[in-house]
């Protein structure tokens, strides 16, 4: 099994390409050891001394380092976990997999709001699992769109402009109700 690894824009996080599916849809974030509990592959690659986070696309891993190590010491023991979980047949994820990301919203603005979705999916998304991140709609509330950065998109140094420069002009072209963007903590 050969695993290719890239470069994302966000220098703390590295992204890991297997070959083969991860999720057969959506994605899955692991921002800290005890969300990894229902996915084998998040639970080995946090037994690596110095990971702080995993996502996973549905042909990919993104992992993020504490900044107190370095790439070189603990990349190869994140693609012998990879490489390991791979070979052992073991699922992704135990149980329901990675949906849409998306937060659910019921209420007068919900055509406006599968409109933001709908741009999100087919214009922001792809280009941003690319990178190997993710974002996803968690509101909107009087014209603010609130998002949800994940994998290497959280903690990006490029994040920011992303998502005033990018995400915000795009959605208020198509969509003149939305006035800001801004993200949400976890």
């Amino acid at each position: 099994m050969f695993i290719q690894t890239e470069s994302t824009p966000n220098p703390a996080t590295l992204k890991f390409l297997p070959g083969q599916a991860v999720l057969e849809a959506g994605t899955a974030d692991f921002p800290a050891p005890e969300a990894a509990e229902k996915s084998p592959l998040a639970s080995r690659i946090f037994a690596v001394d110095g990971v702080r986070g995993v996502f996973f696309g549905t042909d990919f891993v993104t992992v993020t380092k504490a900044d107190t190590v370095e790439w070189d010491h603990i990349k190869p023991a994140i693609l012998g976990a990879i490489m390991e979980h791979f070979q052992s047949g073991d699922p992704a994820i135990r149980g329901e997999g990675g949906g849409d990301g998306h937060a659910a919203h019921d209420g007068p603005d919900s055509e406006i709001v599968n409109q933001i979705k709908q741009l999100l999916d087919t214009r922001v998304r792809p280009a941003v699992a690319q990178d190997g991140g993710d974002i996803t709609f968690h509101g909107f509330e009087r014209g603010v769109v609130y998002l949800h950065m994940q994998g290497a998109c959280a903690g990006c140094p490029s994040s920011t402009l992303t998502l005033k420069m990018g995400i915000e002009n795009l959605l208020r072209h198509y969509i003149p109700e939305v006035t800001e963007v801004r993200p949400v903590a976890d």
